[in-house]
């Protein structure tokens, strides 16, 4: 609708980036991918705005967000040190929490390693394909924040992220996306690993809408002009 060309690549988000670097040198493309321009940044710092502003101008103990690029989590650390600077808030900063698939975890490892870097992550495979990211640029940006505040960064497998969607969808009505609901399984793990208390207050990121993923294949059909059967629905 408003023009741009859509192309599919065969890679990851990395590749996808390659392509966009190698466009700039040589068409003159300008490049937005993650890290490569100054606006995402300021722009992501509108969630922890917006959460301290819903809750009176107080933060939760702990917040669990679903990490690729990491800029969420980037953009809320800095938001939270300029409301305090500003005078806005005065309680305790929240410990920040960032949550990958087992399948792709380089920011876990790298906290758990003690480095500053992450690995690059081969064969990075997980149906959230929005923390599918086998190497992020503000890798050090991102364990820093996890760091600074306290948190710790952990992974649960898609089995489990999964069950969590699902469990969601039944018991709140919510069709969350698999990287939203990782943050639900990663809260799960942490609550059964001392990591977090049940009487914290913890705030879980659903980062997109699940129908932006296939959904389950509609197998169960009814006829329109059959006699009603209760038995159908039993």
């Amino acid at each position: 609708a408003q023009g741009a060309d859509t192309y599919l690549v065969n890679g990851l988000i990395g590749d996808c980036g390659a392509i966009i670097n190698a466009g700039k040198e040589s068409i003159g493309w300008f490049a937005v991918s993650t890290l490569k321009e100054p606006y995402r940044i300021e722009g992501k710092k509108t969630m922890g705005l917006e959460l301290a502003e819903q809750l009176g101008w107080d933060l939760p103990d702990v917040i669990f967000y679903p990490t690729g690029g990491g800029t969420g989590l980037i953009g809320m650390w800095k938001s939270f040190h300029e409301l305090l600077e500003l005078g806005w808030i005065k309680c305790k900063l929240p410990r920040m929490v960032a949550v990958q698939s087992t399948g792709c975890a380089p920011i876990v490892k790298a906290w758990q390693d003690g480095v500053e870097h992450a690995e690059f992550w081969q064969n990075a495979a997980t149906e959230a394909s929005g923390i599918r990211v086998p190497a992020a640029i503000g890798d050090f940006m991102i364990l820093r924040a996890v760091r600074e505040s306290g948190g710790f960064a952990i992974a649960v497998d898609d089995e489990h992220i999964m069950r969590a969607r699902d469990h969601i969808g039944r018991t709140d009505g919510l069709l969350m996306c698999p990287e939203g609901a990782a943050t639900f399984a990663a809260w799960e793990v942490a609550i059964e690993q001392g990591l977090v208390s049940k009487d914290e207050s913890v705030v879980l990121f659903n980062t997109a809408t699940g129908l932006k993923y296939p959904l389950p294949e509609v197998t169960r059909r009814l006829d329109k002009d059959a006699e009603f059967d209760a038995s159908n629905f039993s």
